[in-house]
């Protein structure tokens, strides 16, 4: 990430902050509550506890600043309960209370502190769009991947209301939002099944959220209440955030046999007519053998 995320922890606790991270926040703890593994990780974004319904033993929540660690300490969580319930356990089981995660680690997500086929879980909450270089942090992931291992992305869809930011600043009502980088860092949700596909990650699932437009207030937010109803069903693309869930596939080593080798006949494979004309002939040297050994004057078959 870069220097554009520094001070922005307080807009999480604008209306239009919680509004985002709450339709996030029920994603990712809907997504990881049957994702089991030993190791998972989340890469920046700390309001989101993403990994907080997860069942894995060992779980990070990775930043890749100072200031990301000392804006994390003195920052408190947004109140995300205002525009998404949190989420519930079916019905007869018992609820599991949630778990936070502390920031445990400080690195740069293009060079992960962990050896190939490690995780089973890696979370990227706004982490491409906010890198310098987003295909270098989603080819590392994929390293770090075990197998089958999965990756849960959520960024801005460009092709939104929301994308409408990066290029017009002139509507009434509508603000800039403070960590959505530059247009050109903007990753589409084409381009970004594009990537996946290249690094072998296997598309699972892909949503879209947030489809009221980017207004100041609580009281305009609720205006526009409407769509978050119609828009999945009338324009589900067009969504201002998406979420892509993705599985790490490694393709099977099959070891053929070398064509320029001529088959080796194995004796076990012989024909039952070859066999038999051997005992045969073995037979006939054997009681020639034995006739030659007899006495004189002894009769012979």
């Amino acid at each position: 990430m870069n220097d554009q995320i520094i001070g922005t922890q307080n807009w999480w606790q604008t209306p239009l902050g919680s509004y985002m991270l709450s339709w996030e926040q029920t994603c990712y703890d809907d997504a990881v509550a049957d994702i089991f593994g030993f190791h998972s990780l989340q890469m920046g974004l700390f309001p989101l506890q993403g990994l907080r319904n997860n069942r894995t033993p060992h779980r990070w929540l990775a930043l890749e600043s100072n200031e990301q660690m000392a804006q994390w300490q003195q920052s408190k969580l947004a109140d995300v309960k205002r525009f998404a319930p949190p989420l519930q356990s079916d019905v007869g089981l018992p609820a599991t209370p949630a778990e936070a995660v502390t920031a445990g680690l400080l690195c740069d997500a293009r060079a992960l502190p962990f050896g190939a086929d490690t995780l089973d879980l890696v979370l990227l909450p706004h982490t491409l769009e906010l890198s310098a270089d987003p295909h270098a942090v989603l080819r590392e992931v994929a390293r770090v991947m075990v197998p089958e291992g999965r990756v849960l992305i959520s960024g801005i869809n460009p092709a939104s209301l929301w994308g409408m930011h990066t290029w017009s600043r002139r509507i009434p009502g509508l603000q800039k939002l403070p960590p959505m980088p530059d247009d050109h860092n903007l990753i589409g949700y084409g381009r970004l099944r594009d990537w996946l596909k290249l690094l072998d990650l296997e598309l699972q699932s892909a949503s879209f959220g947030c489809f009221r437009p980017a207004m100041r207030s609580d009281a305009w937010l609720a205006r526009w209440e409407w769509m978050d109803r119609l828009g999945p069903t009338a324009w589900p693309i067009l969504g201002g955030v998406y979420f892509v869930e993705a599985v790490k596939k490694v393709a099977g080593v099959r070891k053929l046999p070398v064509p320029w080798k001529p088959a080796v006949p194995s004796p076990a494979a012989r024909p039952a007519v070859a066999v038999r004309e051997g005992l045969t002939e073995t037979h006939r040297r054997g009681d020639g053998a034995c006739a030659h050994n007899l006495p004189a004057g002894t009769p012979t078959v």
